[in-house]
């Protein structure tokens, strides 16, 4: 058995999975918005479960973000700010004395559908979370390919393909500067990122599922979500070109048509018929937290 913790902007979810994929606890505590607060959280959590089963165990956590892999400082972790340019992994090892297996979260997400979720019958796997942000991960052969950078699979800080070819917003960027946030792909998919365009076309604050659930009064809005979605995984397509995409955060669950997505996506791509198969997660919210468990597995699946 191994301990996994799925560590998030508003919540710290824990879990003890059984190497067939039984699921022998699972838990919750709210995410404390500070970096010191949070390390101790997680240590107590760790502490807790290991003296329920009377057994040290192997503890896997993913995370907003990822590790610079020549200074072990966090990185890219836009929503949980307080991880930025911590040595979170050095630092919650030291803490519980044992080493803790860190990967970004959506990383976790794709090794556990890939494992033995709705992707397991896949050799390339990407899996998309469409959350408060926007990330990505990339298994081969049920392993994480993390890159020389950890950033494989970011496809969130990506520019938006095509912007300003066919959008009007290209007047606002400066031709003189290198780094353009503002465009990424992530600020016109993610949940926070739409909920943030909403206010500056309508100057109304509601929530990405409100937005999806007043679908007529928002048409527009919503197709061009789908639009900007699909021109951006069609770079998936024609670079990584994964057997299947496994789309997973809150904001996924409003794709209601995954069929019509992927039809999107292969005309951006160049092919109305591509083969990558589009799915949902087999365990939803808690593949994420599934695979920091399956971290320190020391077996082949």
């Amino acid at each position: 058995m191994q301990i996994g913790i799925d560590l998030g902007a508003s919540k710290i979810e824990s879990v003890v999975l059984s190497d067939d994929g039984k699921e022998h606890l699972r838990e919750r505590e709210n995410t404390p918005q500070s970096y010191n607060e949070t390390i101790n959280l997680i240590k107590k959590i760790v502490i807790e479960i290991e003296r329920k089963f009377n057994k040290e165990l192997n503890v896997g956590l993913c995370h907003p973000g990822s590790i610079i892999p020549s200074t072990g400082k966090h990185k890219n972790a836009n929503n949980t700010l307080w991880l930025n340019n911590k040595t979170l992994q050095k630092d919650i090892s030291k803490e519980l004395n044992k080493n803790v297996y860190c990967e970004n979260d959506a990383n976790c997400l794709a090794l556990s559908e890939a494992i033995d979720g709705s992707a397991k019958n896949y050799k390339t796997v990407f899996g998309v979370i469409l959350g408060s942000g926007c990330g990505g991960g990339l298994v081969i052969s049920k392993k994480i390919i993390s890159g020389s950078n950890n950033n494989a699979g970011e496809w969130g800080h990506n520019p938006l393909p095509y912007f300003g070819l066919i959008e009007d917003e290209v007047s606002s960027l400066s031709k003189d500067s290198i780094l353009v946030p503002n465009i990424s792909i992530e600020k016109y998919v993610s949940g926070k990122g739409l909920e943030d365009l909403y206010f500056e076309n309508f100057k109304k604050k509601i929530s990405a599922e409100e937005i999806f659930k007043n679908q007529k009064e928002n048409q527009k809005f919503i197709d061009n979500f789908y639009n900007r979605l699909s021109r951006s995984l069609s770079t998936l397509i024609n670079t990584i070109d994964p057997d299947v995409i496994v789309f997973g955060g809150g904001l996924s669950n409003e794709i209601n048509d995954l069929n019509l997505l992927k039809e999107m996506t292969g005309n951006f791509a160049g092919s109305l018929n591509i083969n990558t198969e589009f799915v949902k997660p087999m365990y939803g919210d808690a593949s994420g937290v599934r695979g920091a468990a399956r971290l320190g597995k020391t077996i082949n699946y």
